[in-house]
């Protein structure tokens, strides 16, 4: 471009565009490009130069679409390059750095070239030893690699059940390791192989807690032996607690929905589970020779026995937690099936017969006291609604005198009593209570059971007096009479029959023989299976006519039953026999008087 063009274009354009373009030939030459164009093509100059714009545009979007991934490999490209680049510069400039150092450590080693080269022959020795140590271990290898693998081998036995192999294998570990303990390698193969170790200890003891029979846990104890990790009393305690939680969760699986259920199967559990962690225990472990064995054996056997007293002692737990939540009018066939279970540990040493009797006599008093006051509460009712107009015209030939309605020697109710419904249905509640208790009626609940009907009686008696005073004033010459009628039925019918149940269920001839006296001493032990009639009656002694007074007449021997012994100290039986025949109903019928 020359100056006068320049010039032109100066006034021109003026700052339009900065100083730089000038120098830019391309710029001059599109500049005289536009100089030589007429108006109308300069005109649409701006239009061209925005739709090229825009051209190039499209093809710089479409370069870079099609080509994006060279872009990007560019880039990276680029940025590995500038990264290397620095490493490079910083090697060359560390490299810089170093070479002064190296050059003086070069001459230092020179300088000692000379004392090196005694030292050098060591040296070499110490490598050539090293060599020969490397050539050995190479010789041994396949040796070495079976040491190290021990730990491997040792859980892959232990894993599948091989406990023979890993026990053997646990003995070769102990030898190496009190042989080589300072070493770091066989250190970690200990640990691993203890490790293991305990894995098998689990494994055994787990076996131990689920159903194992006798060569099962003969087995496993031996491994827990040859194992040595416990000494024999804590062996023992191991090995009873592992069978007690089994049979804790047999136990626990029993249902608890119907306590007589529940108390037979867990009767039937203990009975042949734990008679037969017994027997292994004693297979196992011998107490026979307490003498013979070492110091501290005694101790050991005590293990034993005070494991089996506490699994009776939790047994009789549930038993009597079962007995209140009751059981119904079975609790002869569960005293059965409980007498059979202690019968069989007899012959292990730990009969426990005598515990349950408490057990089950408390529960037959407990009930047979609630049947009592249920007969009290109804009679009581009885009273309150009882009128004596209401009597049949058929009680007049009750009030003429008559023989006694019972034979001697039978237990038949007196038919008397009829002609008084409260005294009658008084009468069927008794006998229930009495057929209840007699499936289950020892001879220790004697006393409590004469106390607790002699109470009952008096109650009664009460009732009665209570009835007389609130009805008296109203009473006719005819309801005096028959009221006679009905407190003397009571004293003589009713009472004296009461008194020949109880001796039926208690007999005067076992008492004495259990007891030691003569039968004809019985009466020196208080209310001992007999009433106190005379206490009963003593509140009713201004209503009842006055008679001589008579002993009591006992029931004669002849006149008891052979089978009454069953009902007093009933023999163990096989679980869910009951003796039926031995069974003398002390009413008449199945439901006493009506």
């Amino acid at each position: 471009m020359d100056v006068e063009d320049e010039s032109i274009l100066v006034s021109v354009f003026k700052d339009s565009f900065p100083d730089s373009w000038r120098d830019n030939p391309d710029f001059s030459a599109y500049l005289s490009e536009l100089s030589a164009c007429g108006l109308d093509k300069l005109g649409r100059e701006p239009e061209r130069l925005a739709e090229e714009r825009n051209q190039i545009l499209q093809q710089t979007r479409e370069l870079a679409f099609s080509n994006y991934q060279t872009f990007i490999r560019t880039a990276d490209c680029t940025e590995h390059i500038y990264r290397d680049f620095g490493r490079v510069e910083g090697s060359v400039s560390r490299l810089l750095d170093k070479l002064p150092r190296f050059g003086e450590r070069c001459r230092l080693v020179s300088v000692r070239v000379e004392a090196d080269q005694l030292t050098f022959m060591t040296e070499a020795e110490e490598i050539a030893v090293s060599r020969r140590m490397n050539s050995l271990t190479l010789n041994r290898h396949t040796e070495i690699l079976e040491i190290l693998e021990i730990p491997q081998l040792m859980d892959t036995c232990v894993r599948n059940g091989y406990y023979e192999e890993a026990l053997e294998l646990a003995a070769y570990v102990r030898r190496l390791e009190r042989k080589h303990a300072a070493l770091p390698v066989i250190q970690d193969i200990v640990r691993d192989v203890r490790q293991a170790a305990q894995l098998m200890l689990n494994q055994l003891l787990q076996q131990l807690r689920s159903n194992a029979q006798l060569p099962v846990c003969l087995r496993v104890i031996g491994y827990l032996r040859r194992m040595d990790v416990f000494t024999e009393a804590e062996l023992r305690v191991k090995f009873l607690q592992a069978r007690g939680g089994w049979l804790s969760s047999v136990l626990d699986a029993v249902p608890d929905d119907d306590p007589y259920v529940h108390i037979t199967k867990t009767v039937e559990a203990c009975r042949v589970h734990l008679f037969d962690i017994i027997t292994q225990y004693r297979a196992i472990f011998s107490d026979d020779d307490p003498l013979a064995g070492p110091p501290g054996a005694q101790g050991e056997a005590a293990i034993f026995h005070g494991w089996v007293a506490q699994r009776v002692a939790e047994f009789l737990v549930t038993l009597q937690r079962d007995l209140r939540r009751g059981v119904g009018p079975r609790l002869d066939s569960l005293l059965g099936q409980c007498m059979y279970f202690g019968l069989s540990f007899s012959r292990v040493g730990a009969d426990f017969r005598g515990q349950l009797a408490p057990l089950f006599q408390q529960v037959a008093l407990e009930a047979f006291q609630a049947a009592l006051q249920e007969a009290v509460d109804r009679f009581q009712e009885d009273m309150n609604r009882y009128t004596l107009v209401a009597l049949p015209v058929a009680l007049g030939g009750a009030l003429a005198p008559a023989a006694p309605g019972i034979q001697p020697g039978t237990l038949q109710p007196p038919t008397a009593l009829l002609d008084f419904p409260p005294l009658a249905c008084f009468l069927n509640h008794i006998l229930s209570a009495f057929n209840d208790l007699r499936l289950c009626c020892p001879l220790g609940a004697a006393q409590d059971v004469s106390h607790s009907l002699e109470n009952v009686l008096r109650a009664v008696t009460r009732v009665i007096v209570a009835f007389h005073r609130a009805e008296q004033s109203a009473f006719s010459s005819r309801e005096e009479d028959l009221f006679v009628q009905f407190c003397s039925s009571f004293a003589d019918d009713l009472l004296p029959f009461l008194s020949r149940c109880l001796q039926v269920l208690f007999p005067p001839a076992e008492l004495a023989l259990v007891l030691g006296v003569p039968a004809s001493q019985l009466h020196r032990y208080g209310g001992l299976g007999r009433i106190d009639v005379s206490a009963v009656l003593r509140p009713l002694d201004f209503i009842l006519p006055q008679k001589e007074p008579e002993p009591e007449p006992l029931l004669p021997e002849a006149g008891i039953p052979a089978e009454q012994g069953s009902l007093t100290q009933p023999e163990p039986s096989e679980p869910g026999r009951t003796d039926t025949a031995a069974e003398p109903e002390p009413r008449q019928g199945s439901g006493g008087l009506a």
